[in-house]
């Protein structure tokens, strides 16, 4: 192992979201930052194997409905076919790009890029292994953990790759499945049901908790439910597996509800969507005073682990698991280490977005979280389906919920279910950011035809001076 040859400020061990913008951040506050990624290209987990390339197939899945059924807007399609390997090319074209945006924006701050696997070696040393450039050790001021996350497993369930499957291979399929049971209805779950559903996949989704999308207000669950059924999407909720049967043909799933008992569920395969856990493993952790809760790296405000030299962000906090937050993370924890006072995360104004069919965004607190600390709640309703634009875009379902506190007329929660709903929340995380009022919402004008009318339109509701419904 070669003697590390110059000392870093900083050395961020992960190239995802989190890592490579924390690592931009430092190099822009002086900090002579160094990026340790194991994969050959940048951009972890979310661009190669995660968000990225689930967003693309689930556009080619839209492009592929619409072009079914344009029919309804005037335009007459023959022949519409799904091209799955035209499918493949797009995302993986999507990904090359990005990875190659990601890789020159280190270039342009300056940052070294190490590839390998990094762990800690002793007091303020990275361990690089496997890559390239042979094994180095990186001596370093500060480490910056961003390493993300694995799908989970069911105890004494092996993914084959072939009948029992994970997301990772979920998006490299090439073939599409006549049957697919997918295990878990979180967000993960329900973007691929929409994906291979509207692929020609017969789905059927199994989630031991009472609803799909369970962190999501309970309204919002009932209208996906709702929705799934509509598109021939079978959903069994408060149903736990009890075994799983793999054979030459396809999977057989023994599953046991308070409702209906005993099922077997047969398929052509399994899809294993019950969540991720934080890759901790092999980061060289013993003998740091870094502690773990859970499996979790427990951090301060400041993403300051037990050992003052030692950050650790996104997937491996608890905190809610999306790019977005390990971004955000990041720049706290590069400005913390460059010995700036950043202002910590307000976790409750996070963005949730599912991009399934129907997209599901949400910010804020939930009806019931909001009354369970006290609030006395109001609530604004407005279905999306009557809005001009909706009309336009033939939307089935979907609406807005507002959560507002009565005494103060403080908006606590934005909840959307439809079209576009993951681009409409953006006003909803501006609008806490700034402590509006539900007022303030229906004072800010919103242009026609638009579905953010529907916010405008729900904050009247909670004040029962609602015009269009």
């Amino acid at each position: 192992m070669a003697e590390p040859q110059q000392t870093f400020d900083l050395t961020v061990i992960g190239s995802g979201p989190g890592g490579y913008v924390a690592a931009i951040r430092a190099a822009q506050l002086g900090l002579k930052t160094a990026l340790v990624e194991k994969y050959p290209a940048l951009g972890g987990t979310c661009l190669h194997i995660g968000c990225i390339p689930t967003k693309a197939l689930l556009h080619s899945a839209e492009v592929l409905e619409t072009a079914r059924t344009a029919a309804r807007f005037g335009v007459k399609t023959s022949g519409v076919t799904l091209d799955l390997a035209g499918v493949h090319k797009h995302k993986s074209d999507v990904i090359r790009r990005q990875a190659k945006g990601v890789e020159f924006l280190m270039k342009k701050n300056g940052i070294t890029v190490v590839q390998g696997v990094g762990r800690l070696k002793g007091p303020k040393q990275v361990e690089v292994s496997g890559g390239a450039g042979g094994a180095q050790t990186i001596a370093t001021r500060n480490i910056l953990l961003a390493t993300g996350s694995v799908p989970k497993m069911v105890p004494d369930l092996k993914v084959d790759g072939t009948r029992v499957i994970t997301s990772n291979e979920a998006l490299g399929l090439e073939f599409v499945p006549k049957s697919l049971i997918i295990l878990g209805a979180g967000a993960v779950g329900v973007e691929f049901a929409s994906i291979y559903s509207r692929f020609g996949s017969s789905v059927t989704m199994v989630e031991m908790l009472p609803r799909v999308l369970p962190l999501e207000d309970e309204e919002v669950s009932a209208e996906m439910q709702k929705a799934f059924r509509k598109r021939g999407i079978e959903i069994r909720v408060g149903t736990k597996v009890e075994s799983v049967k793999v054979g030459a043909k396809g999977v057989e799933v023994q599953v046991r509800s308070e409702k209906g008992g005993a099922e077997t569920l047969k398929a052509e395969m399994l899809l294993v969507a019950v969540g991720r856990r934080p890759l901790t493993d092999g980061l060289g952790l013993e003998g740091t005073k870094v502690e773990l809760d859970r499996g979790y790296v427990k951090v301060d405000a400041r993403m300051c682990t037990g050992d003052p030299s030692i950050y650790a962000i996104g997937d491996l906090i608890p905190t809610p698991a999306y790019a977005h937050t390990a971004s955000h993370e990041g720049i706290v924890a590069a400005e913390a280490i460059a010995g700036r006072e950043p202002e910590p995360i307000d976790y409750d104004q996070i963005p949730n977005c599912t991009f399934s069919d129907p997209e599901v965004a949400s910010i804020g607190l939930t009806e019931a979280i909001a009354k369970a600390r006290g609030h006395k709640v109001r609530i604004g309703r407005f279905p999306l389906p009557v809005l001009g634009k909706g009309r336009i875009l033939d939307l089935q379902e979907g609406f807005v919920k507002l959560v507002g506190d009565e005494r103060y007329d403080e908006l606590l929660g934005i909840h959307i279910i439809g079209g576009h709903a993951t681009d409409l929340i953006g006003e909803g995380a501006t609008a806490l950011r700034l402590e509006a009022t539900v007022e303030d919402l229906f004072h800010a004008i919103h242009p026609h035809p638009t579905l953010s009318e529907g916010i405008g339109e729900a904050a009247m509701a909670l004040h029962a001076r609602g015009i269009h419904l």
